[in-house]
Parts: structure tokens; sequence; C-alpha cells
């Protein structure tokens, strides 16, 4: 069975996300390791990093993992920015390392007035550099499959495979898959037979073994739409089938999955624990 995780605050404490999961009955779980709108950040003490741990342990998670800021952009043609991005990156895998974490989820970027060869170029250069800089480190770079928003890359599996093919430190590198992502740039999940195809361009161009995590969201948005909005499991345009395929598939069965939908409360339940519920029916006993 997957490991099933959700993205928690870090509000008062590293700690606190830990025991957010593990009291939801969750194997794992995804924060932030700063505020993500912001450039600086407080320094991560020592007692930070030893209570999150031991939360960790205490309750039994497994492959916990941060997203990186959503301000670094890697790709960027603007040498001051790409610069300033490159620098945050180096501080969040340090941040993930001192927590232990398995992974550091990032968006590859947007290229903006560049072109998208330009972009990935920029983009492979940036995380090869952030890696020099963290050699030795056991945490890796999950490089995420987006939705293709404006001039983001990432949509197209050829994108991340090409950025693991030129990373310099490949045992480090790996892949996010988001459900809502995929299938808003356009990659059909719905029936059986798109699914396949599907991952068989995912094979093709990535390598399912390259695929370190995945991001469990339904969207808001149609296929192809390329708009990023995650919806509660079942409840958007994809269904629950893509989910029941991705659910049973072997070649997924002990990686770690991530809800990054709404934190909300329906008939006084968290929807993490509905959308949980929801995920584990779907599962063939």
């Amino acid at each position: 069975m997957p490991l099933f995780g959700s993205h928690l605050s870090i509000a008062g404490g590293y700690y606190k996300a830990a025991n957010a999961a593990g009291a939801l009955g969750m194997d794992t779980v995804q924060i932030f390791t700063k505020n993500n709108n912001q450039w600086k950040a407080k320094p991560l003490t020592d007692e930070d990093a030893d209570l999150f741990r031991a939360a960790v342990e205490e309750n039994g998670l497994k492959s916990p993992c941060s997203h990186d800021s959503y301000l670094i952009n890697l790709a960027s043609p603007d040498d001051e920015l790409w610069e300033k991005s490159l620098n945050a990156y180096v501080i969040e895998l340090e941040r993930a390392e001192k927590l232990g974490l398995a992974g550091v989820v990032m968006h590859p970027g947007s290229y903006l007035k560049s072109s998208e060869e330009e972009g990935l170029a920029k983009v492979i250069d940036g995380l090869n550099e952030a890696h020099r800089r963290t050699k030795g480190f056991q945490v890796q770079t999950w490089v995420e499959a987006t939705a293709g928003q404006g001039t983001n890359l990432g949509y197209r599996f050829e994108h991340l495979g090409k950025i693991l093919r030129e990373a310099e430190d490949g045992e480090r590198f790996g892949v996010c898959l988001d459900t809502c992502h995929i299938f808003a740039a356009g990659y059909g999940l719905k029936t059986s037979e798109e699914y396949e195809e599907t991952m068989q361009q995912l094979d093709e161009h990535v390598g399912i073994p390259n695929v370190r995590a995945m991001h469990l969201n339904d969207s808001k948005k149609e296929q192809g739409s390329r708009v990023d909005r995650h919806d509660h499991i079942g409840e958007g345009f994809l269904g629950l089938e893509p989910f029941r395929f991705l659910l049973n598939d072997s070649r997924f069965q002990s990686l770690p999955m991530y809800l990054e939908t709404k934190k909300e409360k329906r008939e006084g339940e968290e929807m993490d624990a509905v959308n949980l519920r929801v995920l584990k029916s779907l599962i063939d006993s």
C-alpha cells in the first residue's frame, strides 16, 4: 500500500505537522520549511529539528518531505533573480537535510521572456550548482510535474526527463507527479486505456523508477486547461477512477503520496480525513 500523507502546517512548531499527520492516521507528511511567500526565513534551530525528528519517529511516519518556496525560479532569464533563487534553493536543501526529510519538491520554474529550451538549461545549471554546494546530503530534489500555466516548465514529461538526464548527481534527483497537474497539462487518466498510455509516456521520457513521490489532487479545471486548481478527491473533473488506477498500480505501491487539497471541515470533519478515507476505499482488497 502507498504511504498516504498531506501537506500540513508548521504553525507553532515543525513537530506539530508530524503530530497532526499521526492524528489523522497518515503514514507521511509534507511541509514548508519556511514561509513559502517570503525570501527570508527564521533560523532553523537544533531544537526545531530534534522535536520534528522525534515526532516523525513517534508517529511512525516515513518519507517526510518539503515543498520549496513559490518565489524560487531557476528558469528565470534574469541573472539577479536566478542567483537569488539558487541561493534560496540551497537553503531549502540545507533546512530539509537538518530536518531529516527524504526530498524537496520543487517546480522547475518559468522561462518568462526567454524560451523553453533556455529555461530548461537554466534550471539544470541551477540544480547542478545547488547539489554541488550541498555535496554529501541525503535529501533529494523531486522535480514536480506542473500544469503548465503561463510559461511554467515541467508540464511535459520530456521536460522532466531532460532535467534528470543532465543532472550531475543523478542519485539525488527524482520526480514528483501531481494528478491534477498532469491532467490539466493534457495527459489522459480517466479510462484504463488513457491511464496506460500516459504511464507509457511517463516511462519512456522519465522512467517510472525515477518517480519518487506523488501529489493526489482532483482538478477543478478540464483536461488540457493548463490551469492548476486542486479539488477534493472525486469532486473535480478527474473523478474517482484515475485514483483507483493509480492506487492499484503495482509500480507505485511503496511511494509516498501527499494530499494538497483545501484545508477545511465538512460536517465537523477535516477534509484531509475524508479524502484519505475515499482514497483507501479505492484500493482493491
